[in-house]
């Protein structure tokens, strides 16, 4: 059964850290882009970051952009979005998608539509 988890979230302080894992069962991850989302109270979900299967290219939204990075372990079958410098309006639940895509990924890779797997997400408060 394919499955994606994530973890790692929670509360933090503004201008903290956190390091949110997304792991894969079921499926082998080397086939898929992944794509980091996040859906605020009363919003509609939007894109956050995406790799692409090997790696090899990224996107990140303006807003994150300099304070995110995204990183795959194809072998732990685990992707990460590490996020620095957190603000307030980061809080969200985040979810991590898969989309059986090869090649390099650009700003279309953050369109929910494309994904065809999602986890159940992770909340992350950033809050003093």
């Amino acid at each position: 059964q394919l499955q994606l988890v994530e973890s790692g979230g929670g509360l933090v302080q503004p201008g903290g850290s956190l390091r949110l894992s997304c792991a894969a069962s079921g499926f082998t991850l080397d086939y898929y882009a992944i794509g980091w989302f996040r859906q605020a109270p009363g919003k509609e979900r939007e894109g956050v970051s995406c790799i692409s299967s090997s790696g090899g290219s990224t996107n990140y939204a303006d807003s994150v952009k300099g304070r995110f990075i995204i990183s795959r372990d194809n072998a732990k079958k685990t992707v990460y979005l590490q996020m620095n410098s957190l603000k307030p309006e980061d809080t969200a639940v985040y979810y991590c998608a898969a989309d059986a895509l090869t090649g390099p990924v650009g700003s279309s890779c953050q369109r929910p539509l494309l994904y065809d797997y999602w986890g159940q997400g992770t909340q992350v408060t950033v809050s003093s």
